[in-house]
């Protein structure tokens, strides 16, 4: 236990070291706010997106979430709102201001093949 002002606690209070900053990590890593920044750079899945996902046996492996978030950096400087994002045999429609994949479907499932509310077009 430590002590506070006389009183015993059952927990050790942090305080500021002197050879940390404030934003730095102790083993000298990134700072909690550029992760943060990082975190909040990639791209999420709605509920949606991940339910067809599942119900379409479509998996995502760590280089598709890559070429996903290119697509999605790219159509972000160009100015799009929604967009369609063509990655080999799959159609993601992506809402770019949120970086959210809103659903997922293979090119050939869709009867009609007719996407509409979308500004833009990546291929990924």
């Amino acid at each position: 236990m430590a002590e506070i002002n006389g009183i015993s606690v059952p927990f050790i209070p942090i305080t500021h070291s002197n050879d940390l900053t404030a934003n730095k990590v102790q083993n000298g890593s990134e700072s909690f706010s550029s992760i943060f920044e990082q975190e909040l750079d990639k791209v999420k899945f709605s509920n949606h997106a991940l339910k067809r996902l599942e119900s379409r046996n479509i998996q995502l492996g760590d280089q598709d979430l890559n070429k996903i978030q290119d697509a999605v950096n790219k159509a972000e400087q160009k100015g799009s709102k929604d967009s369609l994002v063509m990655m080999n045999d799959t159609a993601f429609i992506v809402n770019i201001p949120n970086r959210t994949v809103v659903t997922a479907m293979p090119v050939g499932e869709s009867n009609e093949n007719v996407f509409t509310n979308i500004d833009s077009v990546v291929f990924a």
